[in-house]
């Protein structure tokens, strides 16, 4: 079998696993979205590096010395389609990489990763987000059990803030703008200054 270095060499209308994934050797960074490849975005601009790292900052001192722990991109993070996966024998067919994560199942982490639904994931949107793909992410993200999904708009400086309810539905639980103090609700007390944040 030859070797996957390019893009051009799979067919973007194809079903790929992870463990397809595993053997690419791609300059690009792509994740798989129900067995679908999706192009990421070029390497981020400075405005969402530094989004994502005043983020990491606060949750970082946070959950320093507690049991859950934070990570950032790249970061893989294999998430479950339960229909696929039975069918399959549990094989996964998504595999994303999410801006910022927590974790607070040591059993899902790997050496390539999380192998499972992280318990919150932070999106920090890019130009090269499309409606589509940030459709697709919040309905992989509902459907694999993430409790707590925050999509933030570095342009419009808000932050959307889904939580799952008591029939795996996400709810709009917050919506918070650039100057105001975001907490998320698996951990209420981790107060996050949004001026902080948004600020570079």
């Amino acid at each position: 079998m030859a070797k996957i270095t390019e893009l051009s060499q799979l067919d973007m209308d194809g079903t790929y696993s992870y463990a397809d994934y595993l053997t690419w050797r791609l300059e690009e960074s792509v994740e798989l979205i129900k067995g679908k490849i999706m192009a990421m975005s070029p390497a981020p601009n400075r405005k969402h590096q530094c989004i994502s790292g005043n983020l990491f900052l606060y949750l970082g001192n946070y959950f320093k010395r507690k049991p859950c722990e934070v990570f950032v991109a790249p970061f893989d993070v294999k998430l479950y389609d339960r229909r696929k996966s039975l069918l399959k024998n549990g094989e996964a067919f998504s595999v994303v990489q999410p801006d910022l994560c927590v974790i607070c199942d040591k059993d899902k982490l790997t050496e390539q990763g999380c192998d499972g639904a992280p318990d919150w994931i932070i999106e920090v949107l890019s130009p090269g987000n499309s409606r589509k793909e940030v459709r697709l992410k919040y309905d992989l993200y509902e459907e694999s059990g993430v409790r707590e999904y925050w999509l933030v708009f570095p342009y419009e400086q808000i932050v959307q803030q889904f939580v799952l309810d008591e029939q795996d539905k996400y709810q709009l639980r917050g919506l918070y703008p650039g100057n105001e103090i975001a907490a998320p609700h698996l951990f209420p007390d981790l107060q996050i200054d949004l001026n902080d944040v948004f600020a570079e």
